[in-house]
């Protein structure tokens, strides 16, 4: 199974995992870098994923359908185009002979769900649309801070291997709010300097791994005394893991 980050628009990425004879996309937001990199590999378009309503996330799903072999599968509670395979959470996909677990993760939105997939051979897949992001986590437009908590948990609780495979470039600006939340950690630093080799050769920060952002995402760091001190200073009522969520999420919003 061969991965690719699509880029799209200014900072999306549009997931393909193909076999070498079909593909599945996740997210696809426009339509080009999906047939163009169908194009390129020989590839069918077995099914695609989507794991939220935003525009960025299914504007291309229409134009692809002359390609698609397969169905196109979506979060049940969410305004998917239509014809879709709606799913809800504990649901299973089969494709490309994998099987992808999908996960409830409101918070972004209301209804946004992830894929979960062991892969024989390689280590597991985690298609997390906007819920989680290297360093960060999605903003809350539709969902509450105890449902993005909760949703982090169940992510942050899959093997540690995972890769992590966000839809948004936004690695380095998170890694600067991490930085400023747990100015101490020096895993942020490494993994900045990291990141940063990455960007200067115009490759992709992602995937992550859940190991790599339990020691660097201070959204799934909510109980590490560092995290719960900068919280306070910016209007956590309580240490209590959501309340932390809540206030260092609303820092975020306003970090420059």
């Amino acid at each position: 199974m061969e991965l690719i980050a699509l880029p799209a628009f200014t900072d999306n990425y549009i997931w393909m995992l193909h076999d070498g004879r079909r593909a599945l996309v996740v997210d696809p937001g426009e339509a080009g870098p999906v047939l163009r990199a169908l194009d390129a590999h020989g590839l069918d378009l077995a099914g695609i994923l989507v794991t939220h309503h935003h525009g960025d996330h299914v504007g291309g799903v229409d134009a692809l359908r002359p390609r698609l072999q397969g169905p196109v599968f979506g979060p049940r509670r969410e305004r998917i185009p239509e014809p879709f395979e709606a799913l809800d959470d504990g649901d299973h996909v089969r494709l490309l002979g994998l099987d992808f677990e999908v996960i409830d993760v409101p918070g972004h939105t209301a209804g946004h769900i992830a894929y979960f997939a062991q892969v024989q051979g390689q280590a597991p897949l985690l298609f997390c649309g906007d819920t989680m992001f290297s360093a960060g986590c999605g903003r809350l437009f539709e969902g509450t801070p105890a449902q993005m908590f909760e949703s982090l948990s169940r992510l942050a609780a899959l093997p540690g291997a995972t890769r992590v495979c966000c839809a948004h470039e936004y690695t380095l600006s998170n890694l600067r709010f991490a930085q400023a939340v747990e100015p101490g950690n020096a895993q942020v630093t490494l993994h900045t300097a990291h990141c940063e080799k990455l960007r200067a050769k115009g490759q992709p920060t992602l995937p992550s791994s859940i190991a790599v952002e339990l020691k660097i995402n201070p959204f799934l760091r909510c109980a590490r005394p560092e995290v719960m001190a900068a919280a306070r200073r910016h209007g956590a009522p309580s240490d209590d893991a959501v309340d932390v969520l809540a206030a260092i999420r609303h820092w975020k919003n306003e970090f420059r």
